[in-house]
C-alpha cells in the first residue's frame, strides 16, 4: 500500500504542492508559481537521476504548467473556479487508457483480478468526468463558498468513497478466488 501512495505522490506532486501552498497562503498567484516551480523541479530531478516519468506524472505536470500559466496571465477568478474541471476531464481521459491502474496495484491484485482492475480503471475515468461536470455546475452558480464545498468535500469524498468501495470489491474477489483455488 505504501508503494501505491508513493507513486501517487510522485504523479501528483505539483498538484498537491499547489493545494498545500494555496491552503496555507490563500494566494492563488503564489500557489500557482510554487506549483509550477515544483513541477519543473520534479522533472529536472527525474532527468538528473535518469528516471522515466509515467503518463500520469506528465499529465499532472502539464496541467499545472499550462493551467497555472493561464491563471497567472488572466488573474480571472472564474478561470480558477473552472480549472479543476479541466483537470478532472484530462485525468479522466488519461484514465481511459486500458490497464493504467495496474501500475498502482499490488502484485496479489495484478495476479488474481486484472480484469477487475481494468474495469475499475474505466469506472475511475467515469467518476472523473462526472466530478468535472459537477465543478462546472457549481462554478456557474458564482457562489465561491458553494463551489469550494463541492471541490473540497464532495469531490474528495466521492473519490475516498470510490476507493473504499474498490478496496472492498477487490478484497472480496481475491479472497473468493484464493479460497476456490485452495479447495480445488
Amino acid at each position: 500500500m505504501a508503494i501505491v501512495f508513493q507513486k501517487l505522490l510522485v504523479d501528483f506532486f505539483s498538484t498537491i504542492l499547489f493545494l498545500a501552498v494555496y491552503a496555507a497562503s490563500g494566494d492563488i498567484l503564489i500557489a500557482t508559481g510554487v506549483a509550477i516551480a515544483g513541477g519543473i523541479g520534479q522533472f529536472l530531478l527525474a532527468r538528473i537521476k535518469r528516471q522515466t516519468l509515467d503518463v500520469m506524472t506528465w499529465a499532472s505536470l502539464a496541467l499545472v504548467i499550462v493551467l497555472g500559466s493561464a491563471t497567472l496571465l488572466t488573474k480571472d477568478p472564474r478561470f480558477v473556479l473552472i480549472k479543476p474541471c479541466i483537470a478532472h476531464f484530462a485525468i479522466g481521459a488519461i484514465m481511459l487508457r486500458k490497464n493504467w491502474m495496474l501500475r498502482y496495484s499490488p502484485e496479489i491484485v495484478r495476479d488474481n483480478i486484472p480484469h477487475l482492475v481494468t474495469a475499475a480503471g474505466y469506472a475511475w475515468a467515469a467518476l472523473m468526468f462526472v466530478l468535472g461536470f459537477g465543478v462546472i455546475a457549481f462554478a456557474m452558480t458564482g457562489d465561491v463558498k458553494l463551489w469550494a464545498f463541492y471541490v473540497t468535500v464532495i469531490a474528495i469524498g466521492a473519490k475516498i468513497l470510490a476507493f473504499a468501495i474498490q478496496y472492498v470489491i477487490f478484497r472480496v474477489a481475491i479472497t473468493r478466488k484464493l479460497r476456490a483455488a485452495a479447495s480445488a
